[in-house]
């Protein structure tokens, strides 16, 4: 399975073994990854499950598409280039080795 690096609040790497299919949110929510708050349950209507993709990984997914854009106008951090709501992306084979950072504030 491809694994996803969840980087915690306080710097440290969580290795997380995902089932392709699955988003990057879920699998936070059922390894119990602290940090993601997914309010809505990946419903796309409130912006709490906001990460950081670390630049070695952005190339990997496809762009954010225009909801996704518009939601992340309302993140509680501070947005960035690499922002993207987890429940977004999807793990595949071809995402192994994914690295998003968890900021430091949701909602």
């Amino acid at each position: 399975m491809p694994i996803v690096t969840y980087i915690l609040r306080d710097g440290t790497p969580r290795e997380v073994d995902v089932k392709p299919g699955t988003s990057v949110m879920e699998a936070a929510i059922q390894n119990d990854v602290r940090g993601i708050d997914a309010e809505c349950g990946g419903c796309l209507s409130c912006a709490t499950c906001h990460v950081y993709v670390e630049p070695t990984s952005t190339a990997q997914l496809p762009p954010p598409d225009d909801l996704e854009v518009e939601l992340l106008d309302g993140v509680a951090a501070q947005r960035r280039p690499e922002s993207r709501l987890s429940c977004q992306i999807i793990v595949e084979p071809a995402t192994a080795g994914l690295v998003v950072r968890i900021p430091d504030k949701q909602g």
